[in-house]
């Protein structure tokens, strides 16, 4: 349970970085569709690489002899799984929902100001 706490921030850390770039593609005219498409494509590699460095420094955890070890290596395997769950959602479900939630704002001229 400790772990899944402690798991929040990095859990929804992912979806947020996708949502910012999604959203400033929007915000320069893009269509919903393509900002999630482009937005996708240029952060993928990232949320990957970030997610891929946190199960890394968890990994020592792994190896801890004893009943500390036992214990460790619960609070380690229970943050990976959470960690790479959000790597998934992030990478799908995010962009699509994006694509069909978020749309854009006119812009002041276009308004009649």
């Amino acid at each position: 349970l400790m772990a899944l706490t402690i798991a929040t921030g990095f859990v929804v850390d992912d979806a947020i970085v996708m949502l910012e770039n999604i959203s400033r593609y929007i915000e320069e005219g893009e269509t919903p569709m393509q900002a999630a498409l482009k937005g996708a494509k240029q952060i993928g590699f990232t949320l990957i690489s970030l997610t891929l460095s946190l199960i890394a420094v968890l990994i020592p955890l792994l190896f801890m002899a004893d009943v500390v070890g036992r214990l460790f290596r619960e609070f380690a395997i229970t943050l990976a799984v959470a960690i790479l769950i959000s790597l998934v959602v992030s990478l799908t479900l995010t962009p699509m929902m994006c694509a069909r939630l978020l749309k854009a704002e006119p812009k002041p001229e276009e308004q009649g100001r």
